[in-house]
């Protein structure tokens, strides 16, 4: 779907479909033919197997477009909270809706016009457009000043009054976890020792897990102080890095930071990004091979 096309979309005028993969679709396709063929054309089996092996797909596709977004916001030179914004917004607006009804392209570049705004991080529209634009087509020329800008302009500004609804006149995210790890890993400081502190990167992978979890919508389904504890946790591990007198101590070091968190929560937490980081190693080929078929977005058709 061509960003014009997503502007009627967005409009409220006929919806079309947007994949990234033909596998998806063939799966509309069929799931169409289905519905009007009635329930007698297929079994339920098929049709659970079908949709199971249909949500990989929608999680993939998701991962791709937060990938394109972040891109965008590093050339953008925004700040980690304005990406972590915009990101929180794409995943809210894809959880009330569907995601072959909108292009996600479209919605991830509003999302990341929005987020300066709700960020107070200035950042020019045509700045957005000419990078999220030339990340997509890196093969073709700079974007020039003509019919074909001011059509992803107005499809742009159309989205983001769309956006705003869709998330009922609220975009800005109650809160995010990035305050919350700041100051825990300020506090840990004090605690651990200082050449142990001081050779071990431990706030540069704290800092990293908690950007790639925004590749996935778990920063719809948890705190941010449990997110930025869990981050915490996860890097000492992989560092091998304890905190002193934690195993003897009455309250471990992660509930005196947050009383409600337990153990078992941060564990879930952290296999969540261990399967996110798998979800990529998986998912490589299939996304550097759809990369061709991506070259229809955000242009007009």
């Amino acid at each position: 779907m061509s960003i014009e096309d997503s502007h009627q979309t967005a409009c409220g005028h006929q919806k079309k479909l947007t994949f990234c993969c033909s596998y998806q679709t063939r799966f509309i396709c069929y799931t169409q033919k289905m519905a009007v063929a009635g329930p007698s054309a297929t079994s339920s089996g098929l049709q659970d197997k079908l949709t199971k092996s249909f949500i990989p797909t929608i999680k993939r596709l998701h991962f791709k477009v937060v990938q394109y977004m972040m891109e965008a916001c590093i050339k953008l030179q925004l700040d980690s909270t304005t990406s972590a914004s915009a990101c929180t917004i794409y995943h809210r607006f894809f959880s009330r809706c569907q995601a072959q009804d909108y292009d996600p392209y479209l919605i991830g570049a509003t999302a990341i016009y929005l987020a300066t705004k709700v960020e107070e991080q200035f950042c020019k529209l045509r700045d957005i457009i000419n990078v999220c634009y030339r990340i997509l087509h890196p093969n073709e020329k700079p974007l020039e000043i003509g019919k074909l800008y001011w059509d992803l302009r107005d499809s742009m500004v159309h989205c983001e009054l769309f956006l705003i609804r869709t998330l009922g006149f609220n975009p800005r995210a109650s809160d995010l976890p990035h305050k919350y790890l700041v100051h825990y890993l300020k506090s840990l400081q004090s605690w651990i020792d200082r050449d142990t502190w001081n050779t071990v990167p431990l706030c540069d992978l704290a800092w990293g897990f908690l950007r790639d979890s925004y590749h996935v919508d778990l920063c719809l389904r948890t705190k941010p102080q449990h997110l930025a504890i869990a981050c915490i946790y996860f890097s000492m591990e992989v560092y091998c890095v304890q905190v002193p007198y934690n195993d003897v101590a009455k309250i471990p070091w992660w509930k005196v930071f947050c009383e409600d968190i337990k153990l078992v929560r941060i564990e879930a937490i952290i296999s969540e990004l261990i399967d996110m980081y798998d979800m990529e190693t998986k998912f490589k080929p299939s996304i550097a091979a759809s990369n061709s078929r991506t070259k229809g977005k955000l242009t007009s058709s």
